[in-house]
Formats: C-alpha cells, structure tokens, sequence
C-alpha cells in the first residue's frame, strides 16, 4: 500500500524539509518573488502537469468557500482567489506559506492563511464550512493522512467536495522508485511518501462517497536539460506516438485524481 521513505519521520522532519526547499521554488531563474518570478513559476507547473487546471476547475468556485489543505508556494492558490473564491489555506511549511502570502500581495489578491499542522484543521475553521476541500499532493507526506481526511470532514459542507490527489501505486514512477531508478520528489530525502491503489483511497477516506478515481503524469524530460530550463524527452517517450503516452498515463500516471463528497 505504501511507500515510507523513513519509518521514523516525524511531522517535524516533514516541516524540516518542506521549509529547506518549498516544492516548485526552482521553477524559475528570475529574480525571487518578483511579479515575473510567479509568473513564470505558475507557466512551467502548468506545462509539465497540464492536467491540475482541468482537475482544480477554478472558474467553478467562484463565490464559494474553498479551504486547501497544503498551499505550498501558492501557485493553484492564486488561480482560486483569482477565480473569485473565498480562499483559505492550511500550510505546514512556513516557508511556503510566507512565500504564498507575499505571492498573494504582489497580485492584490486576498486570502486566509494558517501555518499549522492539518491534523488541528478543525481547530482553526470552528465556524466556517467550506464548498470546496482542495489538496494536491500534499496529503501522502504526512504520518497520518486519516488523521487530515478526519479534520476534512469536520470542515466541509455538507453538500461539498473533496478534490486531492495522492500518489499512485500502480504508476510508472512507483516502479521506477522502486527499481532504484527514481525518487518521489525532485530533492533528495523525503520523509514520508505514500502511495495508494483504488481500494487504499477508498479505505482512507472514511466519512467520503468517492465519486471519480482517475490517473494522470508521468513526467517524460531528460532531468539534465530540465534543470537548466530545456524540455527534451527521454527518448523513449519522445518516440512514442502522443495517443500512447497518454494511454499510458491513464494507466499509469503517478498523480490518482480523486473527487469524493461527504458521505
């Protein structure tokens, strides 16, 4: 069911390396935190992982309560507020979330920020219930994910949805970590990495009517070129017909999209 990168990591160690190195931080090579920065950083997430805007569906929440669990540096936070939401987040790092809230002054957009583990969720939002629980990629890094979906339910409405995405078991990635080829995140060392199947998702989201399970991305660029801001395929994915890679990545995507209603 799982993958643990360290069996005795704590919360604390994932705050550690979430606040060392914010995911997507080196997204650009303009200078930091700058209109053009975000800009960029927003343009390269959404060319490589295409499928978050159709996933997030951002224009629907206009008006709506929307809580994300994990803002991260706040790139699918912008594109809510930007929607006319009524953001709020919860973010672990606080690194990540000082950056999110200075992303959020530059583009005078406006937002509810917590930094604080999303275990004491319902702590924070006593009184409000939220149209939208939003989580991507955030939820598998933690020691107790059942313990997050728990709060989830305390805070959404009864009539909402719960749209995250976990990482998947059966993915090209997982074998590819697996066969010691790769790592689940682009920095070395990360704590906690779980993955899930169908039945996994189902079981952890107690309280949930799962609704949609789909699968998206295998990431197809030669690392090294990557790096340096230049988007080459593997090549044996660049020989790949576009309808087969994206066979392949409905059934092996390391992303499990998943929309679920409270039950």
């Amino acid at each position: 069911m799982i993958t643990v990168m360290n069996n005795n990591s704590t919360i604390s160690d994932v705050k550690k390396y979430w606040d060392n190195r914010p995911c997507n931080i080196r997204h650009s090579d303009l200078p930091f935190g700058s209109k053009e920065y975000f800009d960029a950083v927003e343009a390269r997430k959404y060319f490589v992982e295409p499928h978050i805007p159709g996933f997030a569906d951002f224009e629907k929440w206009q008006g709506k309560n929307v809580l994300e669990v994990g803002c991260g540096i706040g790139t699918d936070a912008v594109n809510f507020a930007r929607a006319g939401a009524k953001y709020s987040s919860i973010e672990l790092s606080t690194e990540s979330i000082d950056i999110t809230k200075r992303r959020f002054d530059v583009f005078n957009l406006n937002g509810q920020f917590v930094n604080d583990n999303a275990e004491h969720l319902s702590a924070h939002f006593k009184s409000q219930k939220f149209d939208l629980v939003y989580s991507f990629g955030v939820i598998h890094h933690t020691p107790s994910p059942e313990k997050i979906i728990s709060e989830v339910r305390k805070v959404i409405a009864d009539d909402g949805e719960f749209r995250l995405m976990l990482y998947a078991k059966n993915s090209w990635k997982a074998y590819m970590i697996e066969a010691g080829l790769d790592q689940p995140e682009a920095q070395f060392g990360c704590p906690i990495a779980y993955t899930y199947d169908e039945d996994d998702v189902k079981d952890l989201l107690k309280g949930f009517d799962v609704l949609e399970i789909t699968q998206q991305h295998i990431f197809p660029y030669k690392i090294e070129k990557y790096v340096k801001y230049e988007y080459e395929k593997e090549d044996w994915f660049s020989a790949m017909p576009a309808e087969m890679f994206e066979i392949l990545e409905r059934k092996l995507g390391w992303h499990m999209l998943i929309r679920a209603k409270p039950g």
